[in-house]
């Protein structure tokens, strides 16, 4: 079954597969789905069909990733919130840092929940997880005071070890998307 494009929108869509309400269509479905109606490969299967595939996939990712690799795609990507939020739960336990562990949960999770721009002028979706400004705030991470120097080192590494994950995370994927060979062929 080749109807996916590229590995990024597939796994977005992916990941939002366990968050659909199949009755009606979320608006970035309908852009994903719109060039498969304009006679692409894959125009003719049913809406049905194509998130009975997501699904598939879904199950699929969760059973062959690790994980760690799991949970920062889920962290990243994912549009439910209580698996997002689980996630990042589960990614701060298994993070190796220095910094305390309020800490390590507040960079994570400004790293998966990154600050949106448009948010207070309603310009979009209010059914995500929208943090306080505050929250980005690196000075409330730390009760202890430490230096700003020594925080951003901790956010950076923090940072470096969820790029790399999620690299590698998306590096498998990949490797399992091609093994199911669902990419439309460029042609």
């Amino acid at each position: 079954m080749s109807m996916y494009k590229d590995v990024m929108s597939t796994l977005v869509r992916v990941l939002a597969a366990d968050n659909i309400d199949n009755s009606t269509k979320q608006s970035w479905q309908k852009l994903i789905d719109a060039d498969l109606r304009q006679g692409g490969n894959g125009s003719t299967l049913s809406v049905r069909d194509k998130f009975d595939y997501d699904c598939c996939l879904y199950a699929l990712l969760h059973r062959q990733l690790g994980r760690a690799q799991w949970d920062v795609l889920v962290a990243k990507y994912s549009t439910h919130k209580a698996n997002k939020v689980a996630a990042i739960g589960r990614l701060v336990s298994r993070t190796t840092s220095p910094a305390p562990q309020l800490f390590v949960y507040k960079a994570l999770t400004a790293w998966a929940i990154p600050k949106l721009k448009g948010i207070q002028t309603r310009k979009r979706s209010t059914d995500m997880i929208v943090l306080r400004a505050e929250f980005y705030d690196m000075n409330t991470w730390d009760t202890e005071g430490k230096p700003e120097s020594t925080r951003r080192r901790w956010k950076t590494g923090i940072v470096k070890l969820m790029e790399k994950l999620e690299e590698e995370a998306v590096i498998h994927a990949t490797e399992i998307f091609d093994r199911e060979q669902i990419f439309i062929d460029a042609a």
